[in-house]
């Protein structure tokens, strides 16, 4: 048994382990534009799902709920069954192995010192709600507002608030803002840890507003961060939409299924084709093909199967089902740096890594599901603004009462803090493209960080945010040195040295399948999610946010899934809710 361990040793791999996807077969050819229609198929469905994640569990839900619509579900990955996707402190053991996780890493990045970023994706039954950090953060409201400008009409927050309020059932109780009989479990930390109110007092102290819902009436702010945890367990979309659904007759699941392509008959998609072990099978979609693979495998799959950038598919020799220039483009994430602080009195969570301590932690949480292991720790935190003008936060923070340490380090013996603070809203743009028509084989990832200035700049400003914040009164009776970026650093170009060496990302990355209008040359899907130029596929995950949200990705993810079920079965969208947000007069 063991317990939480906060820091990811990571040793990058540029591809994952065949041995552990248990896939031996190469890829099969790339259909031509006009499919037979005498191909055989294993089996028929109404709806044929591919990726069972975030996304890919809420779909498999919600379309399987009407007993005349047969739906499969394809999961790559192996199922969720794993205790350490369970327990929410144990969140470094699934970010640290291929297991259940696709193990992505970036083309080195030119701003990073040529650094390259490790992505882990979710590969297993709720994707990467099976192995995020589990922090519940929706977004600012004008964020939503921002998407339907961009041409993703229909998706203001007023359209949006509805779905985010259906998808929740959240522990302090219903509201105008939250949600009260969803499937998806949202609760409050149940550390009792001091620094988190230390924290709290000090963001007060340096002028930032408390507020007591960050999914609520205000973002703006510091507060206690919500959380995808209930009963001491990790409440992913595979548990909270697709276990309740599982006995359905009309519902089937296969995991270890790797799709190769989607099958087309002209511009129609009529299927999908994939390998389980070491056969490749077919299976027909009467109704719709749905792509949940996520920011990165569902550009991929897109490409595989034709539709992308003409130039780059007739390249690798795929032939062309749609020019869609968009495809893979768009590719948004979140940058983020550490600021870590000795502390003075033994309050963190230093103690708990020693080995009695995990052993009574680790029984703790299998026996009773609470203690230290039935809580992720990021538990306080704050969203705030890099200049007055700027119209909502563009900066985040979230506090731990413990000093990560970084890949290949060996683990602190010092008590100490860190306040993990990020850009929310970045210029620099990347794409995904790829690399060969094997499916197997990873794509190119390459996010671009701190390609803008406007980025570099803001990057600065929130090394000094989390400083002025950490230097105030209320930590006075713990703070010792600053163990990062350290005394040392102190003018701009120390400041941008610091964010060459230890910047990363947030694991937050979005839009290389953008939702936007018919006529937008770089739009892939259209209001209703439907892939633009072809019939009957339709992408529905992270990938199709025209612009990052304003907080963790997980919860707008969902959003998007339960708004789009109602697309695709032709129900009304709910009615628009038009509530009070701070700021606004």
């Amino acid at each position: 048994m063991t317990m939480f361990r906060y820091s990811l040793r990571l040793t990058h791999r540029a591809q994952i382990s065949r041995k552990s996807l248990d896939w031996n077969s190469r890829a099969s050819q790339v259909q031509p534009k006009s499919f037979k229609s005498t191909i055989s198929f294993s089996s028929t469905h109404d709806y044929i799902i591919v990726g069972g994640g975030s996304a890919g569990c809420v779909l498999a839900n919600r379309l399987s709920d009407n007993p005349d619509l047969k739906v499969l579900l394809l999961e790559a990955g192996p199922k969720d069954n794993s205790w350490r996707i369970q327990m929410p402190a144990a969140v470094s053991y699934n970010l640290d192995s291929d297991s259940h996780n696709w193990y992505y890493t970036s083309e080195p990045q030119q701003n990073l010192q040529n650094r390259t970023m490790y992505h882990p994706r979710g590969r297993v039954l709720g994707g990467s709600s099976s192995i995020n950090a589990m922090i519940y953060a929706r977004g600012h409201a004008f964020d939503f507002d921002r998407w339907d400008r961009e041409g993703a009409t229909g998706w203001s927050y007023a359209d949006c608030l509805p779905y985010f309020k259906k998808s929740e059932t959240y522990e302090l109780g219903a509201s105008q803002y939250r949600g009260g009989s969803g499937p998806l479990r949202v609760s409050r930390g149940t550390s009792s840890n001091t620094l988190h109110e230390v924290f709290l007092a000090a963001g007060t102290e340096a002028g930032y507003p408390f507020t007591d819902d960050f999914n609520g009436y205000q973002q703006e702010g510091v507060g206690r961060l919500d959380r995808t945890v209930h009963d001491g367990k990790r409440w992913s979309t595979a548990t909270a939409y697709l276990k309740p659904a599982l006995e359905r007759s009309n519902l089937v699941t296969e995991t270890r299924a790797l799709a190769n392509r989607v099958l087309f008959d002209k511009d129609k998609a009529i299927g999908v084709e994939y390998r389980a072990g070491n056969s490749t099978k077919r299976v027909r979609a009467s109704r719709e093909v749905i792509i949940c693979g996520g920011v990165f495998n569902s550009p991929q799959l897109l490409m595989l199967s034709g539709i992308g950038d003409e130039v780059d598919l007739k390249a690798l020799g795929i032939p062309v089902v749609a020019n869609l220039p968009g495809v893979g483009k768009n590719l948004q994430d979140h940058v983020q740096v550490y600021v870590q602080f000795e502390c003075l009195q033994p309050v963190t969570l230093n103690s708990a890594f020693k080995l009695h301590n995990k052993v009574l932690a680790g029984a703790q949480w299998f026996l009773f599901k609470n203690g230290t292991c039935a809580t992720n720790h990021f538990e306080s935190g704050g969203f705030v603004k890099s200049d007055p003008g700027v119209s909502h936060p563009d900066i985040a923070l979230q506090f731990v009462p413990v000093v990560m340490r970084e890949a290949g380090e060996s683990d602190l013996i010092q008590h100490g803090y860190q306040l993990c603070v990020e850009t929310l809203k970045p210029s620099s743009r990347g794409f995904v493209k790829l690399r060969s028509r094997d499916p197997l084989t990873h794509p190119v990832i390459q996010p671009n960080y701190l390609t803008h200035d406007s980025d570099r700049r803001l990057m600065r400003t929130c090394v000094r945010i989390a400083r002025h914040v950490l230097s105030q009164k209320a930590f006075e009776p713990y703070r010792g040195k600053e163990l990062r970026p350290g005394s040392t650093c102190k003018t701009e170009d120390d400041i941008d040295s610091f964010v060459r060496e230890y910047a990363k990302t947030d694991y937050h990355p979005c839009g290389t399948c953008k939702m936007g209008a018919d006529d937008d040359p770089t739009a892939v899907v259209d209001k209703n999610t439907r892939v633009i130029g072809v019939d009957n596929l339709r992408v529905v995950d992270a990938s199709v946010m025209p612009s990052v949200v304003s907080g963790n990705l997980n919860a707008a993810t969902i959003m998007i899934a339960e708004k789009a079920a109602d697309c695709i079965l032709g129900k009304s969208p709910l009615p628009k809710e038009h509530v009070p947000v701070y700021g606004v007069s």
